[in-house]
């Protein structure tokens, strides 16, 4: 599996010292993959937002680690093929939260590719997962890799939010509020934790108005059908 292409021109120089560790992670994946084990999301989408272009990103969306449900993980967090019904539980929360923060009526499917277009980078801490084993691969080297590309971001010196959802991204606010990036942050929008303060965050008009301040035109955070 070859994890370091293709990458955006400006995330490969990004991530050029992370090289090391993403090959390291390709050959535990193949590994993994030969013994039996279904790692999800496919190969081609494990470093999917990587492809976006890194200067044009003015949001960073961080979340956990990819949906461990076969068909749903595409290498945006929080977001699925439009096929996908029902929605991910999680994702439904995101839009009643959406509807309730901005009016913006809930998506019909979860292809959050407007968002990318927006400058909107959907990334999660850990970026591969077991089948059916939330938090699997934790630990196997992706956090260092998700670290750097949040250094590589706040060090640009341009207008930067940072929009956490649960523990994981959360733990990125120093680093980010460090950098002098803004950052919004709350629990996640799982059905397990989406009560405890995700919920009424309304995160995003808070990342809008982060970026007005900022000088930085703010999101339209609307999902064409």
């Amino acid at each position: 599996m070859d994890l370091i292409a293709p990458l955006d021109p400006g995330w490969a120089a990004a991530l050029a010292d992370s090289s090391d560790t993403l090959e390291r992670i390709g050959a535990d994946l193949i590994a993994r993959r030969t013994a039996g084990e279904q790692v999800l999301p496919a190969p081609e989408h494990v470093l999917r937002a990587f492809r976006q272009p890194f200067e044009d990103v003015r949001v960073l969306v961080l979340g956990q680690d990819p949906y461990p449900t076969p068909g749903h993980p595409i290498g945006m967090c929080f977001a699925c093929d439009r096929h996908v019904r029902p929605l991910p539980r999680s994702l439904a929360n995101i839009y009643r939260e959406l509807h309730d923060d901005l009016g913006i009526p809930p998506a019909t499917h979860g292809d959050l590719t407007a968002w990318t277009g927006q400058g909107v980078l959907l990334l999660n801490r850990v970026l591969t997962v077991r089948a059916g084993a939330s938090g699997s691969h934790r630990g196997i080297g992706w956090e260092e890799v998700t670290e750097a590309a949040v250094r590589a971001l706040v060090s640009r010196g341009t207008p930067l939010v940072g929009l956490l959802w649960g523990s994981d991204a959360r733990r990125m606010a120093p680093l980010l509020r460090e950098g002098g990036a803004g950052v919004v942050e709350s629990p996640h929008p799982s059905p397990l934790s989406a009560s405890r303060g995700f919920f009424g965050s309304r995160p995003f008009s808070r990342v809008n108005a982060l970026l007005e301040a900022a000088g930085a035109e703010p999101v339209d955070w609307r999902i064409p059908d």
